[in-house]
C-alpha cells in the first residue's frame, strides 16, 4: 500500500539541493508526484507530495530529518490521510496588479475567506514599473469557489476592495 507524504523543504540556495532530496525519496522506493519549488531571498523552498510504499515511510523521514543536521536543508514531513470528499465547487482565477504597498495580500484574503474561497495556488512578485520604475505588486492566484457562492457579491468586494488600494483585479470564473 502507498502512503502520500507532503515534504515542506527550506535551505540556501545552491546547486545540488533539490537532488538530494530527490535522491532520498528515490532510495526508499519513493514516486515524486508534483511539487513547487522556487528560490526566495536566498533561500530555496518548496513543497513536494510523494507516494512512497507504506512500510518506508519511517525510513524516509528519518533521513529527511537528519538532513537539517548534514545538509542544512529543513524538511518536514506530514502524511496525507486521503480526502473522504472530493474537492466541489467552481474552479476560478484572478490576477491582480497595482502600486505595491502593505497589506494588500491580506485585504484580499480577508474577501476570499469571508465569501469561503479556497486558496489553491498563489504566486506575488513585486518589480518595477516600466515608465516610472516605482515597485509594482502583482499576484495571480487559482481559485475554488463553493457551490453556493454569490458570484456577484465576491465580484462587488473585490471591486470595492480594488477601488480601496487602487488595484486592478481581473477575476475570471468558469
Amino acid at each position: 500500500m502507498q502512503t502520500e507524504m507532503v515534504l515542506t523543504v527550506i535551505g540556501h540556495d545552491r546547486p545540488g539541493l533539490v537532488e538530494t532530496i530527490a535522491e532520498s525519496v528515490a532510495s526508499h522506493g519513493g514516486n515524486w508526484v508534483d511539487s513547487s519549488m522556487s528560490r526566495l531571498g536566498g533561500e530555496f523552498a518548496g513543497i513536494v507530495r510523494v507516494l512512497i510504499p507504506e512500510d518506508k515511510t519511517a525510513a524516509l523521514e528519518k533521513e529527511l530529518t537528519e538532513l537539517d543536521r548534514d545538509e542544512k536543508i529543513s524538511v518536514t514531513v506530514r502524511k496525507n490521510s486521503p480526502n473522504e470528499d472530493s474537492p466541489t465547487g467552481q474552479l476560478a482565477s484572478f490576477e491582480l496588479l497595482g502600486h505595491d504597498q502593505i497589506g494588500i495580500v491580506l485585504k484580499i484574503t480577508q474577501i476570499l475567506a469571508r465569501h469561503q474561497v479556497n486558496v489553491l495556488d498563489l504566486e506575488t512578485s513585486v518589480t518595477s514599473a516600466s515608465m516610472e520604475g516605482s515597485p509594482m505588486f502583482k499576484a495571480v492566484a487559482e481559485l475554488r469557489l463553493p457551490d453556493n457562492i454569490d458570484i456577484a457579491a465576491l465580484e462587488e468586494a473585490l471591486e470595492t476592495i480594488a477601488n480601496d488600494i487602487m488595484v486592478d483585479i481581473d477575476l475570471k470564473t468558469g
